[in-house]
């Protein structure tokens, strides 16, 4: 099966909404170009699944990010996606990390930043606490303070694969949660193993086949990095001459390297000499 997708699905007889996200390649891309610990390849892959169901529950066109960040031996967390379900992700520690380290262990004091930026409209940003048990749990917490809508969220990943659930009531007028609290409990009994193995339609017959559901056509999720040679130049374009200049008489060449991606974008004399006269030099690669 394609390992690399997001499936969106309706109970006819309830105001409630899922997803179901399972990532594999995409997933090991992001971790690729760095050696994480453990426990930061299990929670980028969590953050990318979890990325990926905020995602399809916005109707815009243009970027989200959501970003973990604190005081602890993890500093940043943080997986930029859009609408179309193109992401990328890195993360950034120090010292030894426990493989079981909890989300407070990583990142001590810490809060969580989700924003959307639409192509069209204002910013939007809402911020939470990592004081909760998981990331799924401050997930839930963040719909609850920004939408107010009942939300259940689960996460999982395994440094080789990431899934998640997303359930939700629809924004009805409904004042009755019964369906939803029954659903959640059939929804809870999830397990990674099955995330991981099984197409969405027998992970929602496996849960639900007591319900009518609807399982709409899947969506694709990729990773890919938006570094380029021409972002890197306009990056060197913002340094002031004196410390260009310095750069060059003491190395030869600016070396402009992608934290994402880790690719190397390398500018000699007359590269930067090209962009001030409105080029962008060689497409030349390191």
């Amino acid at each position: 099966m394609n390992n690399d997708i997001l499936h969106r699905y309706l109970f006819d007889n309830a105001d409630v909404r899922g997803e179901i996200v399972q990532l594999e390649k995409s997933y090991q891309e992001v971790l690729s170009a760095h050696q994480y610990p453990v426990a930061v390849q299990h929670l980028l892959g969590e953050l990318m699944a979890a990325t990926s169901l905020l995602t399809a529950t916005i109707k815009f066109t243009g970027d989200i990010s959501v970003q973990l960040q604190g005081d602890g031996p993890v500093t940043l967390a943080v997986i930029n996606g859009n609408n179309e379900q193109v992401l990328r992700g890195v993360s950034r520690w120090n010292g030894t990390i426990a493989d079981d380290a909890s989300l407070q262990q990583m990142f001590g004091k810490g809060y969580m930043v989700i924003t959307l930026t639409p192509d069209e409209g204002e910013r939007y940003q809402g911020i939470v606490s990592l004081d909760h048990v998981d990331l799924a749990a401050c997930l839930e917490e963040y719909f609850n303070q920004s939408e107010q809508l009942p939300t259940q969220i689960k996460l999982f990943a395994n440094g080789k694969q990431a899934a998640g659930m997303l359930l939700q009531v629809l924004p009805t007028k409904s004042e009755q949660n019964e369906d939803f609290e029954h659903l959640s409990t059939l929804t809870a009994t999830i397990k990674a193993e099955e995330l991981f193995s099984l197409e969405a339609q027998d992970v929602l017959h496996r849960l639900y086949h007591q319900e009518e559901v609807r399982l709409f056509d899947p969506v694709d999720v990729t990773f890919k990095c938006t570094c380029s040679r021409e972002r890197s130049g306009s990056a060197i374009k913002t340094l002031s001459q004196a410390e260009i200049e310095a750069i060059l008489a003491e190395d030869g060449k600016i070396d402009m390297g992608c934290e994402y991606c880790k690719q190397t974008y390398s500018f000699d004399a007359i590269d930067i000499a090209a962009l001030y006269a409105g080029s962008h030099g060689s497409d030349s690669q390191q």
